[in-house]
């Protein structure tokens, strides 16, 4: 049982490794912006708006304009 306990963790602990690498920190660097610009919150995989014309104009910014806040 206590085996058992110990691999249960383990597969938990790698899983949420497996998440943190699929980040992209480099595209932060490189755009001089923080994560938050293409995610919709810190830590999601969710794209907003920006992050949706970055995935699809070659990780790009490049022409994106920001929506006017009203």
């Amino acid at each position: 049982m206590r085996l058992l306990k110990i691999l249960l963790a383990t597969a938990v602990m790698s899983g949420s490794l497996l998440t943190l690498a699929t980040a992209k920190p480099e595209y932060s660097k490189k755009e001089g912006k923080n994560c938050a610009f293409c995610h919709v919150k810190m830590g999601s995989k969710e794209l907003n708006d920006a992050g949706k014309y970055y995935k699809e104009h070659n990780h790009s910014l490049e022409g994106y304009k920001a929506p006017a806040k009203a």
